[in-house]
């Protein structure tokens, strides 16, 4: 999936979350974080703390990546 928004990172998250079976409570205590907090990741709040967010995305396993735009293949769009 290619990251262009927060939004994009919401969805990704959002779509995790739900291939691992888990209720947005459930994440939000895997991730150390405030339910309200992951609530807000999910919905694409865009003033949340980046270094939260980075420790949702790899407590969940999803991994960003940022490559030029001149290096990239159009793999995973």
């Amino acid at each position: 999936m290619r990251i262009i928004s927060v939004e994009s990172i919401s969805e990704a998250v959002k779509t995790r979350r739900k291939q691992l079976g888990l209720t947005q409570s459930e994440t939000a205590a895997m991730c150390n974080v405030g339910p309200r907090f992951f609530s807000e990741l999910e919905n694409g709040k865009e003033t949340l703390q980046m270094n939260k967010v980075f420790h949702c995305l790899e407590m969940l396993g999803i991994n960003l990546y940022a490559v030029n735009r001149e290096d990239d293949t159009g793999e995973n769009k």
